[in-house]
């Protein structure tokens, strides 16, 4: 992002922290505007630019009353029709379709070793983004706030590849998604490497529709394990591509936004994004 991008996006991300460490006394449009030293009009115009609604609709997504009511929704219907459908998506908006191919076992035991890995580092709403990808699709992405550990991070994923800093249309296909406008998306294919059970749980987190959530108990009944909720968390928990798995759409039973890789800040700015977008409401 450039340095302005950069100061509304801190913006956005200090006011959505104040919102959700006070959602418990709806704090108004002033108050929020204050502690991000932002006059109410200016804040207004700032957040509803980002989100695309108001700051108040926003509140109303990131709440944990709204999660619970979208929970109970979910459960009874449209996860469970996603999910049976096998559709990663039930937006008015978009059918966005991933596709995952588990590495093969040669693959995966000794490091990548062979395998041509291209990365590149590009913007996105939610700040900077990595993205990595191999001849089959995209290996790798995860935001960052330092390019140095990004990629140290990605060469600890492969030790025995080769990288090349270069963006290649792999790349360029799965970064549309950040995008407003996703009518003119291809087909975006992962390669990732995982365990059987790990790929079973991400390909299952790719049925979570935009806008919806679920709980690690939703996840463990999905695959016929109901007592696995722990090993379907620690499953989620090593997700190695951002936004596109949705990892960010599965939070805790009571409501509560839980843990993220990439910040809880984070998670709760896509969660709200997404529920406006497929609810663009005032």
């Amino acid at each position: 992002m450039n340095e302005q991008q950069n100061i509304n996006y801190n913006r956005i991300a200090e006011a959505i922290e104040y919102i959700t460490q006070n959602f418990k006394e709806q704090p108004n449009l002033d108050e929020v505007a204050e502690k991000v030293h932002l006059s109410p009009f200016h804040f207004q115009k700032l957040f509803t630019e980002w989100a695309g609604t108001s700051p108040k609709k926003f509140l109303q997504y990131i709440s944990i009353g709204h999660a619970k009511k979208l929970l109970k929704e979910t459960q009874s219907s449209l996860f469970d029709a996603a999910y049976e459908t096998g559709l990663s998506g039930t937006s008015r908006l978009h059918d966005l379709f991933v596709t995952i191919e588990g590495m093969t076992p040669a693959e995966y035991k000794n490091g990548g070793k062979n395998l041509l890995i291209n990365y590149s580092f590009a913007e996105s709403i939610f700040g900077n983004i990595m993205v990595a990808s191999t001849p089959k699709g995209i290996c790798h992405m995860a935001f960052y706030e330092n390019e140095t550990e990004a990629l140290e991070v990605l060469k600890t994923r492969f030790p025995n590849a080769s990288f090349n800093r270069k963006p290649d249309l792999i790349q360029q296909d799965a970064l549309f998604i950040f995008q407003n406008d996703w009518t003119k998306m291809n087909e975006i294919k992962l390669h990732l490497k995982g365990t059987d059970f790990q790929l079973k749980i991400w390909e299952t987190l790719l049925k979570i529709p935009m806008g919806q959530m679920a709980t690690y108990g939703t996840i463990a009944r999905q695959i016929h394990k109901p007592n696995a909720s722990r090993a379907v968390g620690t499953a989620i928990g090593s997700n190695p591509v951002a936004f596109l798995i949705p990892c960010h759409r599965v939070i805790q039973s009571t409501g509560a936004i839980g843990g993220y890789m990439w910040g809880t800040t984070r998670k709760t700015a896509i969660l709200g994004w997404e529920g406006v977008q497929t609810n663009p409401q005032p």
